[in-house]
C-alpha cells in the first residue's frame, strides 16, 4: 500500500529558503511575523523558550527540535526573559551565517540551528491542513544531524547542491513528522495513521483515489460499522471520511494539472470522476477557478 506521509511531503515539493546559525548568551527575545512559511528549530546546546500560538511558552534544551509547517507569529527567547518593556533583540551577524543575540561577549549558552524553507506548490496550504501545527520532538539527535548536514550543504556550492537540499528537506519533514505520537498529535493524517484500522482505510484511499469509494466500503476495509469508521475518522483525522478523499484527489488534480500538464478529461479519471465535466464543477466548487483556467496559471511547478 502507499505511504500517505510520502505523498503529501513530495507533492508539497519542499525547497531551500536559508539556514543560519544562532547563538545567544544574556537576556534576548526574538518575535517574528510569518506569512505562513515551514520554520525549523534545532538547538545544539543550552536551552531556550518558545511561544507559537499555544496557551503558554515551552522550554526547549539541547536535542530539542521544532517544526512548524506554517508559521505564523512565534517568539523565541532565552531561558531568563528579558526586562519587561525592553526592545526586541536585533540578531547580529558575527561571521558568515553565525548570529548573536543578547549579550555580545562570552561563551554562548544557548546554540541553535534555524532555518525556513519553501513549498514548491503553490497550493501548500491544501495540503499542510492535513499536518500538525506544531510538532516539538525531544531529544531529537537524528533530526539536528539532518539540520547541520542542511546548513552545511547550504553554505556550499557544490555540484547538485539544490537537489540534495531539497532530498534532505524531504527526509527532515517526514523523520519530523513521524517522530509525533498519536496522543500529541492534533487531529489530523498522522493520528490518523496511528489508528491500526483509520491507517487501513487512508492508505487505500492514497493508493487508489480514483476508485468509487464510500463511507461503508472505507469502513469494510478498517473492518469497523459505517457509524463506527465515521465518528472515528472524523475524531482523529478532523474530517469526514469523504471530506477527506475530495482534498486527497484535489492535491492530486491541481498536481497533474500544473506540474504533468495533464488534460482535464486525463486528471478527471486519474482523481475518481466519470466524466470531465463533473470534474470541472466538483474542481470549481473546491478551488473557485475552472481546471482549464487553473492550469493556465503562473506559479512555481
Amino acid at each position: 500500500m502507499s505511504d500517505p506521509l510520502a505523498q503529501i511531503v513530495g507533492l508539497l515539493r519542499p525547497g531551500p529558503a536559508f539556514s543560519k546559525a544562532v547563538e545567544g548568551r544574556g537576556a534576548w527575545r526574538v518575535s517574528r511575523a510569518e506569512a505562513g512559511r515551514p520554520f525549523y528549530c534545532a538547538v545544539i546546546e543550552g536551552g531556550c523558550r518558545l511561544a507559537a500560538g499555544g496557551p503558554g511558552a515551552v522550554t526547549l534544551g539541547a536535542g530539542d527540535f521544532v517544526l512548524i509547517p506554517a508559521a505564523q507569529d512565534f517568539v523565541v527567547s532565552s531561558l531568563d526573559p528579558a526586562a519587561a518593556g525592553a526592545a526586541e533583540t536585533v540578531p547580529r551577524e558575527v561571521r558568515p551565517g553565525l548570529f548573536r543575540l543578547g549579550a555580545p561577549g562570552g561563551a554562548p549558552e544557548v546554540r541553535m540551528l534555524v532555518g525556513y524553507c519553501v513549498f514548491g506548490t503553490p497550493d501548500a496550504a491544501l495540503l499542510v491542513s492535513l499536518l500538525p501545527q506544531c510538532v516539538i520532538a525531544r531529544g531529537a539527535r537524528r533530526l539536528t544531524s539532518l539540520v547541520d548536514m542542511l546548513e552545511e550543504e547550504a553554505r556550499q556550492s557544490r555540484p547538485g547542491r539544490d537537489v540534495v537540499l531539497a532530498r534532505l528537506l524531504e527526509v527532515l519533514l517526514i523523520e519530523a513528522l513521524r517522530t509525533l505520537g498519536a496522543p500529541s498529535a492534533t487531529p489530523g493524517l498522522l493520528r490518523g495513521l496511528a489508528d491500526e484500522r483509520l491507517s487501513i482505510a487512508l492508505r487505500r484511499m492514497h493508493a487508489a483515489p480514483a476508485a468509487p469509494w464510500t463511507v461503508a466500503r472505507l469502513a469494510q476495509e478498517a473492518g469497523l460499522s459505517r457509524s463506527a469508521f465515521f465518528e472515528r475518522f472524523h475524531r482523529e483525522v478532523g474530517l469526514a471520511p469523504m471530506a477527506y478523499l475530495v482534498r486527497w484527489r484535489m492535491a492530486l488534480a491541481k498536481d497533474l494539472l500544473r506540474r504533468d500538464k495533464a488534460g482535464v478529461a486525463e486528471v478527471a479519471a486519474r482523481v475518481g470522476y466519470g466524466s470531465a465535466s463533473a470534474f470541472s464543477v466538483a474542481f470549481a466548487r473546491q478551488t473557485g477557478t475552472p481546471p482549464v483556467a487553473y492550469a493556465r496559471q503562473d506559479g512555481p511547478g
